[in-house]
């Protein structure tokens, strides 16, 4: 794999560790900034909605822009957000700065994701993805911890000050090592062009199945620490090296689901959304015995971003020619908008549904109807494809 592949990686790392590192320190922003946890909390859910309404606009601003411009702009916007996270002065100005920060998110990855496949072979794509999202799971295992002991021991303002030193040097490598494409994007045609794509009923088949799946990985994710210390009997102290062996599994679910697309994408796409039903439904009841606890936490991990490669793929493809990386970054929100229903989907559960132990069986519901709608799309493929007017040889 090319070097520039890595330095997305980079850049990967730095979002994911920007993204998710407040989870830790949500106490010490809460106690410094004078508002309450909840209150602190929503600093999560601003930052999804930042991805939401971010990916469409940046993509669009972009257009026409060469991809390598692309993204050591958007490395900009992360740089200063970060920053102003750092020095804001109160709750409020942190919250426009965590959106700010998240605007970058979604076309990152996006065009991201077309540049990493734009660098190796045909059969290669999925892989590339995958090693460029490595960079988003081993910010859970290594930079979200480390971000938190950091903030918790010098203060959660020192976190950000760290992630906008790492936003520096990822901007640096995106340009020491990414190629600049100036044969495409060079500003022919007009944004318009890239809608084009919001009216393929397979595109949008596709962003409804991620949203779907990872409405079911969030509603259990989030909840894995009370329900390995209240229903499973963990002490508070094993949570976090619980939490490392579910990294461990986002790296390999995430790589093989990558080398698994690569050879036969529709079975691991479908495959890999049965996986994520089953490991959920599973779940459920393994959360009462400690050691089944911890596979299943492992599983989850793999189960859920042995998706990423298929999904993220699966709408390129269906996205080709205009609007491929409107489309590409539209699915990166529609992870984050599975990330904010999921959060609806668990509040109903607890406060108005069976519970706490109910959560990864209710959850498994969004995977398995995801399975559904991907093979609902591939039925409207097929036809499509039975269907279209043959052409003759010249």
């Amino acid at each position: 794999m090319p070097l520039a592949l890595y330095a997305l990686t980079a850049g990967a790392f730095g979002i994911g560790v920007t993204e998710f590192v407040i989870m830790g320190l949500l106490i010490e922003v809460g106690n410094d900034l004078g508002v309450s946890i909840s209150a602190a909390g929503m600093l999560i859910s601003g930052y999804a909605l930042g991805v939401v309404v971010g990916a469409p606009l940046m993509t669009t601003l972009t257009f026409g822009w060469p991809r390598k411009t692309t993204l050591v702009a958007l490395m900009l916007i992360f740089t200063f957000g970060n920053l102003a996270c750092a020095l804001a002065p109160g709750y409020w100005p942190l919250m426009v700065a965590r959106v700010l920060t998240a605007f970058a998110h979604g076309t990152f990855f996006g065009v991201g994701s077309v540049v990493a496949t734009s660098l190796v072979a045909a059969d290669k794509r999925a892989s590339a993805i995958a090693i460029m999202f490595t960079g988003l799971t081993v910010a859970n295992i290594l930079g979200v911890p480390l971000g938190t002991w950091l903030g918790q021991t010098y203060g959660w303002r020192s976190t950000f000050w760290a992630v906008t030193l790492v936003g520096v040097l990822a901007m640096a490598v995106i340009a020491l090592f990414v190629p600049r494409d100036t044969a495409e994007r060079n500003g022919q045609g007009d944004w318009r062009s890239d809608l084009v794509v919001l009216g393929r009923p397979q595109v949008l088949l596709g962003l409804l199945t991620t949203v779907l799946s990872w409405i079911g990985v969030f509603a259990a994710f989030t909840y894995i620490a009370p329900m390995l210390t209240e229903i499973a009997g963990f002490p508070e102290a094993a949570v976090s090296p619980i939490l490392l062996v579910f990294g461990a599994g986002l790296i390999a679910g995430n790589l093989i689901g990558g080398r698994l697309a690569d050879r036969r994408l529709v079975p691991a796409l479908l495959g890999s959304l049965l996986l994520l039903t089953v490991v959920l439904a599973g779940m459920t009841f393994a959360i009462h015995d400690r050691i089944a606890a911890v596979a299943f936490v492992a599983l989850l991990g793999a189960a859920g971003f042995a998706t990423v490669p298929p999904l993220q793929i699966w709408v390129l493809d269906k996205a080709t020619g205009a609007g491929q990386a409107l489309a590409s970054s539209l699915n990166i929100a529609a992870f984050n908008l599975g990330n904010a229903a999921g959060a609806v989907l668990r509040g109903l559960i607890i406060d108005h549904g069976p519970g706490l132990g109910a959560i990864p069986l209710v959850a498994a519901l969004a995977p398995l109807m995801s399975f559904g709608v991907a093979l609902l799309g591939l039925r409207r493929a097929r036809n499509a494809t039975l269907t279209a007017p043959a052409t003759s040889c010249p």
